[in-house]
Parts: C-alpha cells; structure tokens; sequence
C-alpha cells in the first residue's frame, strides 16, 4: 500500500510512522500562523543563546521551553481540528471550553517558556547594559 492519506490500518514500519509524523509537523508549520510564530522567537532565543554564550544547563532549560511551546501548540491545533470535524464547524458550548482549554495550554506553556527566557537572559543584558 503506498503511503498517503488514505491508510486506515497501522503503520507496518517505522519509516511509515515516520513519514506521517513529518508530513504532521509540515501540516501544522504551513497552516498555523501561530505555529510560525512560535518557531520564529524560539529561533530568536536559541540565537541569543549563542550570542550570550548560555551554560549548558540554560541550554536545556531554554531548548526543553521550546519544545514545550511548539507541542502545546501542536497538541491546541489537533483539539481544534478534532472539534471542527465532530460539531462540523458548528457552535457548541462544549467545543469551546476544549478550544479554551487547549488554548489556555498553549498561554500557560508559552509564559513558563518567557520566564526562563527572562530568567537565562535578562541578567546577561543588565550585566551588557550596566556594563559592570
């Protein structure tokens, strides 16, 4: 069977489960403006990063926020997704506390991501800026 679309059965091999799973994180990177929007200062901090020279533990906590960000945005785009194809893009009160909620997750996981943003990189610009 070729791998497309259409499979109804589970994947006979990695590569299948592979090969669905990148073609998901394109998905999600071409049709969720958010989704860019992540990338893009998530990229932004790993730039600063390098310019700030991070120890290897701001390394972790920095790259595992990402990640935390980029997967309650996935994680907010496949509730959101379920939810159209179940009401059919109708209004339901209970279709929106789960577009909230998952919404909600990706606010919540996105202000952790700030704080250890500000936590690894505002004492390296005040000691910039301060010049001390």
């Amino acid at each position: 069977m070729a791998w497309n679309d259409r499979q109804t059965e589970k994947n006979r091999c990695f590569c299948q489960s592979l090969i669905h799973a990148l073609h998901g994180l394109k998905t999600v990177v071409e049709e969720e403006r958010n989704m860019r929007y992540h990338l893009f200062l998530g990229t932004s901090a790993i730039v600063l990063g390098f310019i700030c020279h991070i120890s290897k533990y701001e390394w972790l906590w920095l790259v595992c926020a990402i990640v935390l960000v980029l997967m309650a945005e996935m994680v907010n785009t496949a509730f959101e997704v379920l939810v159209d194809l179940v009401t059919n893009k109708t209004y339901h009160s209970l279709a929106k506390k789960i577009k909230d909620m998952s919404a909600g997750m990706v606010l919540l996981s996105a202000c952790f991501a700030l704080f250890v943003g500000m936590v690894i990189f505002l004492p390296k610009i005040i000691h910039v800026w301060i010049g001390s």
